[in-house]
């Protein structure tokens, strides 16, 4: 088993890209008490999108923070709109979009960077942080879940999961960010 944390809320800035999109105030006290909960001497592993790694480290620079970039969000060509929803629930469903990175590409890419974290970290526990919509399609692959678009929905900023591949399992943690 080891914990997987999908970011907190970033700053929304149709301007840039949303890979370089950073926490927002609000994003870095939801991080703050998520990492609280964090288990001891943990091996902390994200994203190296500022939004994931600052998850795991809101007041810092990072430097605490194994960055892995097999573990960004999914790459995709996609027009900055208030329904993002739409595209991005048929993607996880299963719906190809032209422009955007193949399914199988994205949970090969996740899978290879947890077996990786997951040998580094040896007895300690582990912990990677990354973005809803690449944790979703890499969950469908790795423990079959039976509603993607449904769990990529219920996805919270952030989010605490414990993942246990080999028994198919994935558990909320209960997280208070007040």
């Amino acid at each position: 088993m080891f914990y997987v944390v999908r970011h907190a809320m970033p700053v929304v800035d149709s301007d840039q890209e949303p890979a370089r999109w950073h926490l927002s105030a609000e994003g870095r006290r939801t991080a703050a008490a998520l990492v609280r909960r964090l288990p001891a001497a943990a091996l902390l592993v994200a994203s190296d999108e500022p939004k994931a790694w600052q998850t795991l480290d809101p007041t810092g620079d990072g430097q605490q923070v194994t960055k892995d970039a097999r573990l960004r969000e999914v790459r995709r060509e996609e027009a900055f709109s208030d329904d993002f929803h739409v595209a991005r629930r048929a993607y996880v469903d299963g719906m190809d979009h032209l422009g955007w990175e193949d399914r199988r590409a994205v949970a090969a890419r996740m899978q290879s960077a947890v077996d990786d974290h997951l040998a580094a970290a040896g007895e300690r526990p582990l912990v990677v942080a990354g973005h809803g919509m690449a944790m979703t399609v890499w969950f469908t692959a790795a423990v079959g879940l039976a509603d993607p678009g449904d769990f990529w929905a219920a996805l919270r900023f952030p989010d605490l999961l414990a993942i246990d591949p080999p028994a198919g399992e994935i558990r909320r943690c209960g997280l208070t960010t007040g």
